[in-house]
C-alpha cells in the first residue's frame, strides 16, 4: 500500500503535524494523547493510499473497467454529451471519504481533451451535484476511432479536482491519472448507447482499474 502522490502536500503536513505532536505527548509521558495523534493521523492519511497490484479483469479492448472506486449511483442515456459529440451512455460512481479516491483510465487510448468547468460544491449524493458542480472532463480517442469519456465531479468535502493527464499522453487502461480530495463523483461516458453492454447496476460496489463497467460493441451488433 502506498500514499499516492496526488496528496503528498496534504499527507506530508499531516506527518510532519503528527510526528511533532506525538513527540510532544511522549516527552511528556502523555501516551493516550500520542495514541489518539497517531490514531487521526492514520485516518487522515487512509484517505490518499493508493492500494498496489490492481490489475484489470480484462484484456479485451472494447471493455471499460471502472475510472474509481465507489458505488454505482446511476446509469443513464442522455441524447447528447460534450464528451462524445452525441448520445452517450453515462455510469456515475459516488466515492464516499472512504473509498481510495485515485482515479484511473478505462480503456487504452491517446488523450484528446481536457475540460476543467467551475461550478458550485454541492454534496455529491444529490442528482443536482452531477450537473452544477465543479468539473473536469478528460477524453480519450481509442485505437477503433471511438471518444471516451471520464469526468471528475467534486463534492461538498471534495474542493480540488487533480488530473496529472496532458494532451497527446498515450496511456494505457488501469494506470493513474489524478484523484478528487475528499468525497465526490467519477463518470464514464461512453458513445452509442445502444452498442454499450453495461455489467454492473445502480448500488453495486466497484474498483478502479479493475472492475468491467461495460463493453462498448461494434456498431449494430445488437444488444445481447
Amino acid at each position: 500500500m502506498l500514499l499516492t502522490r496526488y496528496g503528498i502536500r496534504e499527507w506530508g503536513i499531516m506527518t510532519l503535524v503528527a510526528a511533532a505532536l506525538v513527540a510532544a505527548a511522549v516527552a511528556f509521558s502523555q501516551w493516550v494523547i500520542a495514541s489518539v495523534v497517531f490514531v487521526a493521523w492514520l485516518a487522515g492519511v487512509s484517505f490518499f493510499r493508493d492500494p498496489l497490484g490492481r490489475r484489470p479483469a480484462t484484456d479485451a479492448p472494447n471493455d471499460m473497467v471502472s475510472p474509481a472506486d465507489g458505488k454505482i449511483s446511476a446509469i443513464l442515456d442522455v441524447d447528447h454529451h460534450a464528451a462524445t459529440g452525441g448520445p452517450a451512455k453515462v455510469v456515475r460512481i459516488f466515492l464516499s471519504v472512504l473509498d481510495v479516491h485515485v482515479n484511473r483510465f478505462p480503456c487504452d487510448g491517446t488523450v484528446a481533451t481536457i475540460v476543467h468547468a467551475d461550478g458550485k460544491y454541492l454534496d455529491a449524493r444529490t442528482e443536482e451535484s452531477a450537473r452544477v458542480n465543479e468539473s473536469n472532463v478528460i477524453t480519450l480517442d481509442t485505437a477503433s476511432g471511438e471518444r471516451i469519456g471520464v469526468r471528475q465531479v467534486s463534492g461538498a468535502i471534495a474542493r480540488r479536482i487533480v488530473c496529472a493527464a496532458a494532451i497527446g499522453d498515450r496511456v494505457r487502461r488501469g494506470a493513474r491519472f489524478g484523484m478528487i480530495k475528499f468525497g465526490s463523483t467519477t463518470e464514464l461516458i461512453l458513445p452509442r448507447p445502444a452498442d454499450v453492454k453495461v455489467h454492473v447496476k445502480v448500488g453495486d460496489r466497484v474498483t478502479g482499474g479493475v472492475t468491467i463497467l461495460a463493453t462498448l460493441r461494434a456498431p449494430g451488433s445488437g444488444a445481447g
